[in-house]
């Protein structure tokens, strides 16, 4: 595996951490949400700037890391999760292979944060706390925290801000999702900060986006029983001392 070891992981949730007992439900909460991606961005293009630039701005775009810009108001969001009936465990399980995977990457203390663009508050919390996840991830970044949700790379840059790290250049983070707009705020996040952010798909819709963005196989980990053995090898290795240049 060429891909460098991490120093930092961040985890998406639905999908990733986390999978939908009934993959339709899951389908039908992404649909929303990049319906209301599109649209909000839609709406800004045309009243805000009068239809002039790009509808999605650049991601280096001051405005919207503003911590004092008004939150979106998640209607969409919150009326899905109102109609829920159900308690979290029975819509969705951890990933086969994930603790082994979390409790890997806390032995060798790997700093963890999960980023979602599902709402905290009745879903995401529930979660967290069903399947005792506060256990491994330092911090926690739910669509109610930010102004602006995935493709846009804020939550990502939120969660290392929470996590009191500076990203150094000898810093190697590994942001895992399953979907197209994870390959996408990842690859944005690293035009931001002087550290690298490394997209890992962990499904489908994920590794056609590795694979469209020429980053190459070795991002593509389709299990967390594959991902364990790799980084397990990774922190494993010891580096190999010429023994020539050793002599004194």
């Amino acid at each position: 595996m060429s891909l460098e070891k991490p120093t930092i992981v961040i985890f998406d949730m639905d999908g990733t951490a986390v999978r939908h007992i009934n993959p339709r439900l899951l389908h039908i909460l992404e649909f929303f949400d990049s319906l209301a991606y599109k649209i909000s961005k839609l709406f800004g293009w045309v009243f805000k700037r009068g239809g002039k630039g790009r509808i999605v701005p650049e991601w280096h775009d001051p405005e919207w890391m503003n911590p004092n810009k008004k939150k979106p108001r998640l209607l969409v969001h919150r009326a899905i999760h109102k109609v829920r009936r159900k308690p979290v465990e029975q819509i969705v399980q951890p990933c086969p292979g994930l603790y082994d995977v979390l409790g890997l990457l806390a032995e060798n203390n790997i700093p963890l944060a999960l980023v979602s663009n599902g709402l905290g508050k009745g879903y995401g919390y529930d979660i967290v706390q069903k399947f005792e996840l506060d256990e491994y991830f330092k911090t926690f970044v739910f669509r109610e925290d930010i102004t602006h949700s995935k493709p846009d790379p804020q939550g990502i840059l939120l969660a290392l801000k929470r996590m009191d790290i500076e990203p150094k250049p000898t810093d190697t983070i590994w942001y895992l999702g399953d979907r197209h707009k994870d390959v996408v705020a990842a690859l944005a996040a690293t035009n931001l900060i002087e550290a690298q952010i490394l997209p890992i798909a962990v499904a489908f819709n994920a590794a056609v986006a590795v694979l469209e963005k020429n980053l190459g196989p070795d991002h593509i980990i389709m299990s967390y029983h594959d991902m364990y053995d790799q980084l397990r090898e990774m922190f494993e290795s010891v580096p190999k001392v010429n023994k020539k240049l050793a002599l004194p």
